[in-house]
């Protein structure tokens, strides 16, 4: 029998789990499945919390509902009835201290047709007028690996890339628009420009899919992301689940692989899925031939701050749900999520529940992350108090800080991944790199990989 070790259970870690167990089902293989995971709950970046009232999610607040792999998840954990979705509303970005909304028909800022232009409040006409370029240059001297931020700045002009779509990708991503790869964020933008001589031209030409996508664009579940990993273990009837429990090493052995861990004496195993941070990974394979290549991939830093108000959501404009920030303003924070508005099941008495995202790439991020959470709810209060007009006190707040735990896949993230796979086929078979740190940041990415790599393992 065929034993199989997962570490991490994070949602790469939980998927694998998942389809491991379903296809040795299916291909009536017999298996035997153990998860390693440091902390006492799963779900890693995906963590939530109750009180008073609201639900929180502390990492990732939703799943992008349109990636092909998410759906078919939710159905085989016949979790279809708990399944929510995000309000309508309109989003804004924070400039000169106004809210400027972002045009409905654009994706990540970036305009669908000439309606969409026309309507944004942000760009100048010269602006707007420089996006005749999308229509006129025809050559395409870029690649998936070229920056997406010179790919949409020789199309689009500056000025647009500038106010309304650095803002909105650089919040998605985490990272600056110049230092991203088209293929680690909007890939179909370049072939939309090889296929229809303009951008704008093939969002129009796929504007059915994004309309029909609109709606509901975002999925969460009533009690909370958590319970999904709550579904997710409850099935797994072959699997041993070690929780607080850390890999301490990861060692090739003639038979498989000897795992150590912080509570357990060794185990053998003859196949293992590492989904941890890249930093994990390398502390415990620990190997010099791997640390160029560890070393290359980059991470971000995020703190969030929920802010809980005795106030009806009706203090806020009834058509939105948060705002992103641009230059010139007097707040300090990246981000500001209306998240009992975005999300009416996170607040049972409809009261007012507020998010703050600080990011790596805020100039004074490094001063935050040396600040005491006293001094981080201060700058949340202020932040609420020149961006929306909110003085009252808050009720309570909830700080979360992920340090050096985001993926930013820049131009050289594809070179670093050629590189460990490399080394990995050579020296370590049958034992798996997985999850955001290398394949994807997306949530249905992640659950994507866990697929792939547990299917190949059964078929292998």
């Amino acid at each position: 029998m065929k034993t199989v070790a997962v570490i991490g259970g994070g949602i790469t870690g939980m998927s694998a789990l998942h389809y491991l167990q379903k296809c040795a089902t299916e291909e009536n293989r017999e298996i035997q499945l153990i998860l390693f995971e440091k902390d006492a709950q799963l779900g890693g970046k995906m963590t939530t919390v109750e009180r008073d009232g609201y639900l929180m999610e502390v990492g990732a607040d939703s799943i992008v509902a349109r990636h092909s792999s998410v759906q078919p998840f939710i159905d085989e954990l016949q979790m279809q009835d708990d399944v929510v979705y995000n309000a309508t509303g309109v989003s804004y970005i924070l400039r000169d201290q106004k809210l400027h909304a972002i045009p409905v028909e654009s994706v990540f800022g970036i305009p669908m047709n000439l309606n969409a232009l026309a309507e944004s409040t942000l760009i100048s006409e010269v602006g707007k007028k420089a996006l005749e370029q999308d229509l006129l240059k025809q050559e395409v001297p870029f690649t998936l690996e070229s920056s997406v931020g010179d790919f949409l700045t020789y199309y689009l002009g500056d000025e647009i890339v500038q106010k309304q779509i650095a803002p909105v990708l650089s919040g998605v991503y985490s990272g600056d628009l110049f230092s991203l790869t088209i293929g680690a964020t909007l890939p179909h933008l370049l072939t939309y420009k090889k296929e229809f001589g303009s951008i704008m031209k093939g969002f129009e030409a796929n504007k059915e899919f994004y309309e029909r996508n609109a709606a509901k664009k975002f999925i969460s579940f009533k009690n909370g992301l958590i319970s999904l990993f709550n579904r997710i273990e409850a099935t797994l009837e072959n699997a041993r689940i070690e929780k607080e429990t850390s890999v301490t090493a990861i060692e090739k052995v003639e038979n498989g692989y000897r795992i150590e861990t912080d509570r357990h004496e060794a185990i053998i195993v003859d196949e293992v899925i590492l989904t941890t941070p890249h930093q994990v990974a390398q502390k415990v394979l620990a190997d010099e031939a791997l640390n160029q290549a560890f070393e290359s991939l980059q991470t971000g830093s995020i703190i969030t701050v929920y802010l809980a108000y005795d106030l009806p959501n009706t203090v806020l404009p009834a058509d939105g749900t948060g705002f992103i920030v641009s230059s010139g303003n007097d707040v300090d924070c990246n981000a500001c999520t209306w998240t009992s508005k975005k999300w009416q099941h996170t607040s049972k008495n409809e009261k007012l529940l507020i998010r703050m995202f600080y990011k790596k790439n805020n100039p004074k991020f490094e001063q935050f992350s040396k600040m005491s959470n006293d001094e981080l709810v201060e700058i949340a209060k202020n932040d609420c108090r020149k961006g929306l007009g909110i003085t009252e006190e808050p009720s309570f707040v909830e700080i979360s800080k992920w340090m050096d735990l985001m993926p930013i896949y820049n131009l050289q993230h594809k070179q670093a991944i050629q590189q460990l796979e490399q080394i990995m086929n050579e020296k370590y078979p049958k034992l798996h790199l997985a999850g955001s740190s290398y394949y994807g940041v997306g949530i249905g990415l992640c659950i994507q990989n866990g697929k792939e790599i547990a299917e190949k393992i059964i078929k292998g």
